[in-house]
């Protein structure tokens, strides 16, 4: 295994039982963005496919270049079908989420789809960009890969909490993430986030897991910091920290803001206005009629057409 490394960055976080964190992409289709992402400090990017328009070519050339930018690639895919599943791993992706899991085979099904034998059954094949499309045997790859390929099926249904020691009972299963707003909207609390029967559902989760030695990871809270504490401090491990567009809307909404603050400010002061006086007052319309005359006079090109 020591000829084709492979290096997992969220794994190797988690392993070191220190809370992880990811950025969600659903609106940024540069290759730029999993180079940001490893330059602010995150320890993955999570390509979400579920709730976003990104289709599987621009989702691959993500993840490849987060694996060229060392951060590792993981992707929400929109089902338990095999077509993604398989595509997106094949594609450079270094984990898997699933949502809507309602039953154990469901999350046997992307145990099988998404790690190669004898753990599961996904087609075997070569070059994968996870090593820079060499080739290399499948006896030695598979297990590399295997070894670093997150499986996390979502807690996100009443039927997923019911069978939950379960799904972390499950060999092959990395990970379970709790999908927060779904988990509320069929639990029949829509957005109540502090209901004691979501916490609930956390412990049951968080105990199923260390039970089992899966991590569980948090999801729909970024913009609660205190409630993400607060599930971290019983035992949560990875968090879905931040999404592209609210990160971009909200920084341009507090610049644009700070902004008309400034320019409040310097209307208010008269500025460095040519056309208002030291009063605040609006200089009258011959004052400025005779001002364009005498630049006019002595630059006769100001009539012409700018440079």
């Amino acid at each position: 295994m020591s000829e084709v490394p492979l290096y997992n960055s969220l794994r190797e976080k988690l392993l070191k039982d220190e809370v992880a964190y990811t950025l969600s992409v659903k609106l940024v289709r540069s290759v730029e963005l999993p180079m940001m992402a490893k330059t602010a400090g995150f320890d993955g990017i999570l390509i979400d496919m579920e709730h976003s328009s990104l289709d599987l070519d621009t989702t691959g050339q993500l993840c490849i270049a987060a694996l060229y930018a060392g951060i590792a690639p993981i992707v929400r895919v929109p089902s338990k079908d095999q077509f993604f599943i398989s595509r997106v791993l094949d594609g450079g992706a270094l984990g898997v989420i699933v949502p809507h899991i309602r039953t154990v085979q469901d999350a046997k099904d992307v145990v099988a789809a998404a790690k190669f034998q004898p753990q599961g059954h996904r087609s075997s094949t070569n070059g994968l960009p996870h090593f820079q499309f060499r080739s290399i045997a499948a006896k030695k790859s598979n297990p590399v890969v295997n070894a670093n390929t997150l499986v996390i099926p979502m807690v996100e249904t009443l039927e997923a909490v019911e069978i939950v020691e379960e799904l972390a009972a499950l060999e092959g299963v990395d990970s379970l993430l709790i999908g927060t707003n779904d988990m509320t909207a069929e639990m029949g609390i829509p957005g109540d986030y502090e209901n004691p029967r979501l916490t609930e559902v956390y412990r049951k989760t968080i105990d199923a897991c260390n039970k089992h030695g899966k991590w569980v990871g948090c999801g729909g809270l970024h913009a609660r910091l205190d409630l993400i504490e607060k599930f971290c401090e019983m035992g949560v491990r990875w968090v879905m920290a931040a999404t592209d567009g609210p990160l971009l809307l909200g920084g341009a909404t507090k610049r644009a803001a700070e902004m008309n603050e400034l320019s409040q400010r310097v209307k208010k002061s008269g500025g460095a206005n040519p056309w208002v006086n030291g009063s605040g007052e609006k200089v009258s319309n011959d004052v400025k009629a005779s001002f364009s005359a005498a630049v006019q006079e002595v630059f006769p090109a100001a009539n012409g057409v700018a440079s």
